[in-house]
């Protein structure tokens, strides 16, 4: 795939403000290799703190081989207060992602589509950072996966990706997420941007919680459109599932109730699995600012 410096979601002149914010972790987060940026949690000088297992493609002067020589095993040494951050960005692509678009050849205004202003935005300041980004693309399988990395031409390729996300007919995460675990070697930053209707809800967080027992950080993203918050007033509307489910003609004053009660227990109910395995939740709106969102994160974190 040819590499372009530019694409659609990508712009510059607004994200150049928040270049100055770094994307920082709550928690440490053990990088690719040490020496570049403070950890915000731990202090010191550079003090060698642990071992752990050197994982292939990592950088061969990174070995203990002092550590090598005397018990044939890779390890790498561990640092107190230096780490890069690596950090990959899992974008959720089913049909419901579709939600908000003007047609159903025109994106525009979906939750798709403002995921990927996010992750390109998000792509962009942490690279700024000297940081690494990865990306990871979503549905019924693991569609795409990008491990992370720092160079220009390695986020133009991300970037690149996340421009040309299609939606595709999926119901399920489980598996993408549990392929995704098997092929990151390293510890780091998971963000999964997602609308969570799904049918595998459980096996959805017993897949995230492995990322957590391996000590990633965990962000969710839980984008939802303003049509989904609140119905439409009107007399008859026809109300069709993007996944399959078939059509419904009623009045909305018929199901608002109903379907308030139902969108806000689903709300609760995804908020109280991410914050029982300890991830960082946050609910977005997709009729935010996409650079509204970043920047509140960003301040939040670089505070």
């Amino acid at each position: 795939m040819p590499v372009t410096s530019s694409t659609r979601y990508l712009d510059r002149q607004s994200l150049a403000a928040l270049e100055r914010l770094r994307f920082t972790t709550r928690h440490r987060i053990d990088g690719a290799y040490s020496g570049r940026h403070s950890s915000r949690q731990l202090g010191g000088s550079g003090e060698f703190v642990d071992y752990r297992e050197y994982a292939p493609g990592e950088d061969l002067r990174r070995l203990d081989w002092k550590v090598f020589v005397r018990t044939g095993k890779s390890y790498v040494r561990l640092y107190q207060d230096e780490t890069n951050l690596l950090c990959t960005l899992a974008i959720d692509v089913s049909e419901s992602m579709k939600f908000g678009a003007l047609s159903e050849t025109d994106h525009s205004g979906s939750k798709l589509e403002f995921a990927q202003y996010l992750a390109t935005g998000f792509s962009h300041i942490i690279s700024q950072g000297q940081d690494q980004v990865g990306l990871a693309v979503l549905s019924d399988d693991l569609i795409e996966a990008v491990p992370c990395g720092g160079t220009q031409t390695h986020v133009s390729h991300i970037q690149q990706i996340i421009e040309e996300l299609k939606t595709s007919p999926s119901l399920r995460l489980s598996s993408g997420l549990k392929e995704l675990f098997q092929r990151t070697a390293s510890r780091g930053v998971l963000m999964l941007m997602s609308d969570f209707l799904i049918d595998d809800l459980e096996e959805c967080f017993a897949a995230i919680r492995l990322f957590r027992h391996r000590r990633f950080e965990v962000i969710l993203l839980h984008l939802v459109h303003p049509d989904e918050e609140q119905l439409p007033s009107g007399a008859a509307y026809r109300f069709e599932g993007l996944e399959g489910e078939g059509r419904i003609d009623c009045s909305p004053q018929e199901i608002r109730d109903e379907y308030a009660r139902q969108f806000a227990q689903h709300l609760s109910i995804i908020r109280t699995y991410a914050l029982a395995e300890g991830c960082d939740y946050r609910l977005v709106s997709t009729s935010q600012s996409y650079l509204e969102v970043l920047s509140s994160f960003l301040v939040e974190r670089t505070g």
